[in-house]
């Protein structure tokens, strides 16, 4: 929810330049305490199956599990939650998170995709990619906004950026992963990465990590014995882009800001494009 009191997350220069060059930033402790608790509390709910799926309509599982694993595949990542529950959309929504994204891809922003990622110990990751491959706007303005709920890092599974990829065209030259160790199976990797010059993104919980559509990135296996890499990950792209994504603009919300496209309005909490 926007409160027109509230204190205004100010991007600098140095964060500018910096996500220029690089294709990413990461804003350290951009949510609270409090708010990572209410996510981490609804994330381990999901995971044990303490929500009443069959009341959400629309949403069809891919399977029977019921382990955390499992449960993530089930519902696949429990993409687009924010059109079936209230906290998915309220965090899409988040203040501060839109602030940022003003600064370095609005000032109009669509929010147009939300995924929760469990990644229990043992769990695999996806293979080198780039988000805008699959999520296509025109102009390309695509950018992920990821909510780290669990400290993570190279042993549970953190991601990892190729830094200054976001200049890169969308390479369509994909084959299955060589790593099947690491990368799950059935999806794609981008062919000929140069692994030498990628960074671990390692953060805290609360810290935000924005990055580039073309930035070309992985995560590897949660190889900690006891440790969850949760993160809630949502995507945005200029509002006056036009997208045939996800069955076109229409469909997502007007996060802040205007556009001369159509768009969605927020179906939980309150929110004002404008503040």
């Amino acid at each position: 929810m926007e409160d027109s009191q509230r204190e205004k997350y100010q991007v600098s220069v140095e964060q500018r330049r910096f996500f220029g060059r690089n294709g990413y930033l990461k804003v350290e402790g951009l949510a609270t305490p409090q708010e990572i608790e209410e996510l981490g509390e609804h994330t381990m709910n999901l995971a044990m199956g303490r929500v009443d799926f069959s009341k959400l309509e629309g949403v069809t599982p891919r399977n029977e599990g019921n382990s955390p694993a499992e449960m993530e595949d089930k519902f696949f990542r429990f993409i687009q939650f924010h059109r079936h529950l209230p906290l998915h959309e309220k965090y899409m929504l988040h203040p501060q998170i839109l602030d940022v994204l003003e600064v370095l891809i609005g000032p109009d922003v669509m929010a147009m995709q939300s995924m929760l990622f469990i990644k229990p110990p043992r769990k695999k990751g996806q293979a080198y990619h780039q988000d805008s491959f699959y999520i296509k706007t025109a102009p390309d303005t695509l950018c992920g906004a990821w909510i780290a709920v669990d400290d993570c890092d190279e042993e549970n599974g953190c991601m990892y950026f190729i830094p200054g990829s976001n200049f890169d065209p969308i390479y369509q030259d994909v084959a299955d992963p060589d790593d099947t160790g690491n990368f799950h199976i059935g999806m794609t990797e981008i062919v000929g990465v140069d692994e030498d010059s990628e960074i671990p993104a390692i953060a805290k919980a609360g810290d935000v990590i924005f990055f580039h559509g073309h930035l070309i990135h992985r995560s590897k296996q949660n190889n900690s014995p006891d440790r969850y890499r949760r993160a809630y990950v949502c995507h945005y792209a200029n509002a006056r882009s036009y997208t045939e994504w996800g069955d076109g603009n229409q469909n997502h919300i007007l996060a802040r800001g205007s556009t001369h496209l159509p768009f969605a309005t927020s179906r939980f909490v309150k929110h004002d494009p404008s503040a």
